[in-house]
C-alpha cells in the first residue's frame, strides 16, 4: 500500500517541478499529491484504527473486571 503511496508522491512531485512558478508547483503537489495520498491513507487505514480501538477497550475492561474466584 505505501509503495503505490510513495510512487504517486513522486510522480505529482515531478509535475509540480515542471510549473513555471513556485505557486503553481506548490499548489500542484499539494492538490494532486498530498491530498489525495492523506485521504487514501486515512480511508484504507480505517479498519486498523477499528481493530486497535476495540483491543485497547477490551485490554480495559479485562483490567476492571473483578477476579473470577474470589480471596481464599
Amino acid at each position: 500500500m505505501y509503495i503505490v503511496a510513495i510512487g504517486w508522491l513522486y510522480v505529482a512531485l515531478m509535475m509540480a517541478i515542471t510549473e513555471h512558478n513556485v505557486v503553481a508547483g506548490v499548489a500542484t503537489f499539494v492538490l494532486y499529491g498530498l491530498g489525495p495520498v492523506a485521504l487514501l491513507l486515512y480511508i484504507l487505514g480505517t479498519p486498523a484504527r477499528r481493530r486497535r480501538r476495540r483491543s485497547r477497550e477490551q485490554a480495559g475492561m479485562a483490567a476492571k473486571a473483578p477476579p473470577a474466584d474470589g480471596p481464599q
